[in-house]
């Protein structure tokens, strides 16, 4: 098992709202079984408080990437590293907040920036906007739920169903908290949380197609705030495709509604 300790306390940090984000994909490997590990080639590096992830068979740049990193000696360690994998990866930045040299490097390994990028947006908890009603009844995900949780989680994202093990892992460990919506008595929609400290990063929500664009997702980050809340969390962090022009985007729209703020644009790279 990674040790957190050694490899989130050194050097140069991250923004706080990167720094969760990359300790819960730590924390989602190192919970993972290690049959899946072995059988889908999942390795994880914790570098510096980023770390670079790796899972070919997930479709997912989440699961492929470079994060949380900004020095030319830390993203050089994750260069190599990343550089030997299969599948599709990626280098995420906030270009806006990188230093010179950092461009240059990018720069001179020839990276293309790919799509439009995430959005980092997060919430204040002295800020709370939760008043408004839901129309989805939410609960936490029981422990002996924990693969119908990973099934859904796989099927809203597009993942294989050889990766229901990685989500439904979390399930009931230190730090998460895992959700469902309701239609009834019937999970129609999931999300989860990871909390470190005062901290804590949003992700994993899904819906079923049937019940999209109906309020659900709005349910589930409400409910993780308040569950957060209640925990003492008092910064949330997430990120979202980041919106361009005119087009609609659900997600960044249901967010900024309860009342997360627009932190900065990270930029991927194809590595």
């Amino acid at each position: 098992m990674v040790n957190l300790n050694s490899h989130f306390s050194q050097h140069s940090s991250p923004a706080e709202e990167e720094a969760i984000e990359a300790k819960a994909f730590v924390d989602l490997y190192n919970v993972s079984p290690a049959t899946l590990k072995a059988e889908e080639h999942f390795e994880c590096l914790p570098i510096n408080r980023g770390c670079a992830i790796s899972l070919p068979s997930a479709p997912a740049i989440g699961l492929n990437r470079v994060l949380g990193l900004s020095s030319v000696k830390d993203l050089e360690e994750a260069y190599g590293w990343m550089i030997g994998k299969t599948g599709h990866r990626f280098l995420q930045v906030n270009i806006d907040k990188a230093s010179a040299g950092t461009k240059d490097w990018i720069l001179a390994k020839g990276l293309l920036e790919y799509g439009v990028g995430w959005a980092k947006l997060v919430y204040d908890g002295s800020s709370v906007n939760l008043s408004e009603p839901n129309y989805f009844r939410t609960r936490l995900v029981h422990v002996e739920e924990a693969m119908l949780f990973g099934s859904m989680v796989c099927k809203g994202f597009d993942f294989p169903s050889t990766l229901t093990r990685l989500w439904s892992a979390i399930v009931g460990k230190v730090g998460w908290s895992c959700f469902f919506a309701l239609d009834g008595d019937n999970p129609v929609g999931t999300a989860a949380m990871y909390q470190s400290g005062t901290y804590a990063w949003l992700g994993g929500g899904t819906t079923l197609p049937e019940f999209r664009n109906r309020g659900v997702q709005k349910a589930l980050i409400k409910s993780r705030v308040e569950q957060g809340l209640s925990n003492g969390v008092s910064t949330f962090a997430v990120e979202t495709l980041a919106p361009v022009g005119g087009e609609p985007n659900i997600s960044f729209d249901n967010l900024s509604k309860v009342g997360f703020r627009h932190a900065f644009h990270r930029k991927n790279f194809k590595l």
